[in-house]
């Protein structure tokens, strides 16, 4: 299933939403200008290598790759599903925690993602990259928040598409469960052999859930006592 669009209106222009798409587009058209020498110097330079990282975990060159990483693409399919979905999902989150809660919110679940890769695949000194794990934050958050909201979706059967109006919870639970069976199909794996990870996607959904459960209490306290 791959969605196109949600119908949940929002109050105010995403402007933090905007800007992280323009940052991610920036630097993945840097990416582009570089010959491949350079751009693989470039990934391990400013990716998250967990072997390295491990080894000097403190150090500030190796704190700043947890946040650079997550502007980084690996290809053209890499950043247009990232950017599709934090565009869907990222504007709703945004318009409930404002334009700084929703950066601190996506750079909180980017983290956790990327410490959650680097437990699962301690060893592997090939860099991580993508915004795939800050944005699997957003579709946390945005499961907490607005469960029942209707996401348009584009769902391929066999030689034909089919467009449905699915809810949220039906579509971001089908994408987590095929992240949970993916990672651990995963596991046993050689994790120098590059591919998906898995984890990063698992742990910044994680971290979305938590995070936005406390304002979804609150905001049901508010109705009840309404």
């Amino acid at each position: 299933m791959i969605p196109i669009r949600d119908e949940n209106p929002t109050r105010r222009v995403p402007w933090a939403t905007l800007v992280i798409v323009a940052l991610n587009v920036a630097v993945f058209a840097y990416e582009l200008s570089l010959e491949p020498a350079a751009l693989e110097a470039f990934w391990t330079r400013w990716g998250l290598v967990p072997a390295r990282f491990l080894s000097d975990p403190f150090a500030p060159s190796e704190i700043a790759t947890l946040f650079a990483s997550m502007f980084m693409h690996g290809g053209w399919a890499h950043i247009i599903f990232n950017l599709l979905y934090l565009w869907i999902f990222g504007n709703n989150l945004e318009d409930h925690f404002g334009h700084l809660g929703f950066v601190a919110f996506y750079l909180a679940c980017g983290v956790a993602a990327a410490l959650t890769q680097l437990l699962a695949t301690p060893d592997a000194t090939i860099p991580t990259i993508g915004a795939s794990g800050a944005i699997a934050g957003v579709l946390g958050g945005y499961l907490v928040l607005f469960p029942g909201a209707t996401v348009v979706t584009v769902i391929p059967i066999f030689f034909f598409i089919e467009i449905a109006r699915l809810p949220a919870y039906l579509v971001i639970g089908f994408w987590f469960l095929l992240q949970i069976g993916s990672g651990i199909a995963s596991l046993g794996g050689s994790a120098d052999l590059g591919g998906v990870a898995w984890f990063a996607h698992i742990g910044g959904f994680l971290a979305g859930l938590a995070l936005t459960a406390p304002a979804a209490v609150r905001a049901r306290r508010r109705r009840s006592v309404r």
